[in-house]
């Protein structure tokens, strides 16, 4: 099996390299050496088909989503709002409606200037600073008429988390506001660097509302080389420190303000740098792991379409509970984020189930992923993973295709392929892991249509030339054997042992002299159509019809270890036809016709031969021109059938007759020649007595025993009396018996012509 196996491979090495190609453009792929962007576009085509297909599309209770509109523009104003009613609003939210948690996906990173305390002190400036009590009085009203003092007592001692967004070197390096403290500080990362998002400015809050707001998280998202929004960071660098986003700070502030950790797979002391997997949540001696990607984030698992029409999240106009048009306690225990949907105010984005989605909703989109612990990451070892399905999928492909019908390579490259798409789907679905899938599902692909077609270009062009070579000699069973391995046969002329048939149709002449010649067409074209079937019955190869005579042999091109037997249970079933052919012909008044056959088994050249102008697939030599002369020999012996020893010796399956031992012209060395009498245990029983006398007669012939030759031929006689083999041999022994004894007699019968 192995042996096999090996010479599998061997014969099919050219058609597996072929296949392996696509493996190799994969693998070099993966690797960057060979960046392939159109791969890149389709794993996102497919992680946006697979993240719309498994989309929940049910709404989230626990997220309210107060939504600056357009209807709240129209009524309120302009954005930017004054402060007081920022405080008012926050007020009614954790007064009256007892949220839980806020947050403000909107930075305020300038001084409201419109606030009442400034007009105060423009008029202070004038007449009015003359006025008695003027100045105290106005220190007593300065802190109901600062809107951004107001805006901040809103937010104090209250789980508000603020928002604010960093800039990169489009920016300059331009800073405004008040950063947070870093949320991760770095005495944690115990040496480590970490690879996040790097950032070079940013736009935070006036340092008022920084200052009294207990948390506060960026709202950058990671916007792909498409323009699409797939994931966001939840932890990004500004020098050297590591800063939460909202999404984060909101979900931290809802389970109890835990510590950040990293979570290094392999932490390596000395500073070795070792990739983090996650970020770890810990307070009292509980933890809790957010997996990351390579940059610190995690891909949004978008619940819906977006917007108040997705039916995602609970959408709220912000005028509504600044009119306290919502009863008390309706929000209650809910995680409320501020953001808008008003495309005005720029913060819509181009995601893989919107091309307007509010960038609020993304964050809520988070928030509710970590309130599930049911984030989304691509993981670091992404790559790892890939090339081990690519190396899995490439190999089996490359070295079971070429072995394959076309049938089977189809299923199995359909098996492949729905084997990577099914684990790819429960990595998903189960465990959240968004990992590739487009290089090797198009490898799969491309490396079973390079198969097919190397199969069908060269394999089978060269297996169609085989068959059109053949066709005309080889039956098509042989043929179909032939192109399954095409390699192994040609034209070219070898030495081989097989066994030659020649086949003369007796009585031609006699018909060609009395029949027209389309009648005569028509009758030998039906005789050889019904030999050639038969000789092709019996995997025999048609070499050519010269006249009245059809020639084949067999063992080749398809080598067949029982071509003697083959050749004999041809010839048999061949003279049987002759014999109800004749019977039709009497019953239509046509001519009857004899057929004579000679087959000689021996090492002949077989191969292509001829001139450049026409050329056959032939055998030639000296076992040929025996079988030629064996034919010739068939009339003069009164049987249909005469064959050699060699070819005899190779059938052990018959019941054989010895007629003679005859030299042959051009051969110097006697050869015994039989007919065959039937299948062994099926040659009637007084077939087989006569058999027991002639054998008895010809050990007398060979001794030159005449007087008991004259006795065995009696007997013959009243076996057979008009058989031509008998009255041969009588006409012989009343020759030699005239003779004296010879000696040197070696009972061969001499033949001077062919």
């Amino acid at each position: 099996m192995r042996q096999q196996l090996s010479h599998l491979f061997l014969r099919r090495w050219r058609r597996i390299a072929v296949t392996l190609i696509p493996l190799v453009f994969a693998l070099l792929h993966i690797a960057d050496v060979l960046h392939l962007q159109v791969l890149e576009r389709l794993d996102n085509i497919i992680y946006d088909t697979r993240l719309r297909v498994t989309m929940p599309r049910t709404l989230d209770e626990r997220i309210v989503i107060i939504d600056i509109d357009e209807k709240s523009l129209g009524q309120v104003g302009q954005w930017p709002w004054r402060r007081d009613k920022l405080a008012a609003l926050t007020r009614e939210l954790f007064e009256r409606q007892q949220v839980s948690v806020l947050g403000f996906d909107v930075v305020f990173a300038e001084a409201d200037e419109s606030s009442g305390l400034s007009t105060l002190r423009e008029l202070a400036q004038g007449a009015l600073r003359e006025q008695p009590g003027f100045q105290e009085q106005l220190a007593r009203l300065a802190p109901s008429l600062n809107y951004d003092a107001l805006f901040a007592q809103s937010l104090q001692g209250r789980p508000v988390v603020l928002g604010y967004y960093l800039s990169g070197s489009d920016r300059d390096g331009i800073t405004k506001g008040a950063l947070p403290p870093p949320a991760l500080p770095l005495d944690r990362l115990r040496g480590l660097p970490l690879i996040a998002t790097s950032w070079k400015g940013y736009s935070s809050n006036i340092e008022s509302l920084a200052n009294t707001a207990p948390a506060a998280g960026f709202f950058n998202s990671i916007t792909d080389e498409d323009g699409v929004v797939r994931s966001l960071p939840l932890l990004a660098e500004y020098q050297g420190q590591y800063y939460e986003s909202l999404a984060l700070a909101m979900f931290r502030a809802v389970i109890g303000s835990p510590e950040i950790h990293p979570g290094f797979a392999n932490p390596v002391p000395g500073g070795t740098y070792d990739a983090l997997q996650s970020i770890v949540l810990r307070a009292d001696g509980r933890s809790l792991a957010l997996p990351v990607d390579d940059q610190l984030a995690t891909l949004i698992p978008y619940r819906g379409p977006g917007d108040a029409r997705g039916g995602s999240f609970r959408y709220v106009s912000a005028s509504d509970v600044l009119e306290g048009k919502l009863p008390p306690g309706q929000l209650k225990d809910q995680l409320v984020l501020v953001g808008s949907t008003a495309p005005g105010l720029l913060d819509l984005r181009v995601t893989p189930v919107g091309r307007t989605y509010p960038g609020v909703e993304a964050h809520a989109n988070v928030l509710s992923a970590f309130l599930d612990g049911k984030n989304i990451v691509r993981p670091d070892y992404a790559i790892g993973f890939d090339a081990l399905q690519l190396l899995c999928a490439g190999l089996l492909l490359a070295i079971a295709l070429p072995l394959l019908s076309a049938s089977a390579a189809v299923l199995l490259s359909g098996g492949v392929v729905t084997a990577l798409v099914s684990v790819n789907l429960w990595l998903y679905l189960a465990h959240g892991l968004a990992l590739p899938l487009a290089t090797a599902v198009v490898m799969a692909l491309l490396a079973f249509a390079l198969n097919m077609a190397y199969g069908y270009f060269v394999e089978s062009r060269s297996k169609r030339e085989l068959a059109t070579l053949f066709s005309a000699y080889v039956p098509p069973e042989l043929v179909a054997e032939m192109v399954k391995q095409p390699e192994h046969y040609s034209m070219q002329a070898t030495n081989r042992e097989l066994t030659v048939m020649f086949c003369d149709m007796r009585g031609f002449t006699a018909m060609s002299e009395r029949m027209e010649p389309l009648q005569l067409q028509a009758l030998l074209n039906e005789v050889f159509s019904k030999l050639t079937h038969i000789i092709r019955s019996h995997r025999g190869t048609i070499d050519k019809y010269m006249g009245d005579c059809v020639m084949a042999f067999w063992g080749a091109p398809v080598a067949t270890p029982d071509h003697a037997h083959l050749a004999v249970s041809a010839a048999m079933e061949m003279a049987q036809a002759i014999g109800q052919i004749n019977a039709d012909h009497r019953q239509r008044g046509l001519p009857e016709i004899g057929v004579g056959i000679g087959l000689n088994t021996g090492v002949m050249c077989v191969g292509d031969m001829g001139s450049d102008i026409r050329r056959a697939y032939t055998v030639i030599g000296d076992a040929v021109n025996l079988g030629s002369r064996l034919e010739g020999l068939s009339k003069h012996y009164g049987t249909a059938i005469v064959v050699s020893e060699s070819a005899q010796s190779l059938a052990p399956q018959f019941v054989w007759q010895q007629m003679d031992r005859v030299r042959v012209k051009g051969k110097a060395q006697a050869v015994p020649i039989y007919q065959p009498l039937g299948k062994l245990g099926q040659v009637p029983h007084r077939q087989a007595e006569e058999l027991e006398v002639w054998t008895q007669f010809l050990a007398a012939y060979a001794v030159q025993e005449w007087a008991q030759c004259d006795a065995l031929l009696t007997q013959l006689r009243e076996f057979e009396p008009n058989a031509v083999l008998h009255a041969l041999y009588a006409e012989r022994v009343a020759s030699l018996r005239l003779l004296p004894f010879n000696p040197e007699w070696d009972s061969a019968t001499n033949f001077d012509t062919k």
